[in-house]
């Protein structure tokens, strides 16, 4: 039997640190579905394409790892992939009340769920999309934080919205 897990998130822009997630769910896991968030009430610097297709020149390498997108409830989309294992980033304490809280809501709603937490690699657990953003708004380079492809399409996206 195939072990399946899903990645969900926004992923307004993927930065390293997303990554060093996924790298390490590709490692515990037959298959990785990092699955992005379409969610129209939310409002994304990066069309759902845009942030596929960032996902998808990041990634480059990982076999077992693909890039989907998903809107409504995230236990629908599990079900719908036939998995149960859900993947979720904790870069710091404050970020456990929350995923405590999205996990158990999650298991009430599916109760096969299981939520895995990874921590991404030290370097990373202070690394957020919107700072990512808010730098290079500000002019800076974001290259420590992303990888170039998603660099190439900030900067341009960013030079687009002025």
């Amino acid at each position: 039997m195939s072990r399946l897990a899903v990645y969900p998130g926004s992923f307004d822009p993927v930065t390293k640190g997303h990554l060093d997630i996924i790298q390490r769910a590709a490692r515990l896991f037959d298959f990785v579905i990092v699955a992005v968030s379409n969610n129209s009430a939310k409002r994304h610097t990066f069309s759902v394409s845009d942030r596929i297709e960032m996902i998808e020149g990041s990634i480059r390498g990982l076999p077992n790892v693909d890039v989907d997108t998903f809107s409504g409830l995230l236990v629908d989309y599990l079900r719908s992939k036939k998995s149960h294992i859900l993947i979720r980033g904790v870069r710091v304490v404050s970020d456990m009340d929350y995923e405590f809280q999205l996990a158990s809501f999650n298991r009430r709603l599916y109760k096969e769920v299981e939520t895995v937490f990874l921590m991404p690699d030290e370097q990373y657990t202070y690394l957020a999309a919107s700072m990512v953003k808010e730098v290079a708004r500000l002019g800076a380079s974001v290259d420590p934080f992303v990888t170039p492809v998603v660099a190439r399409t900030l900067k341009r996206t960013l030079k687009r919205s002025r």
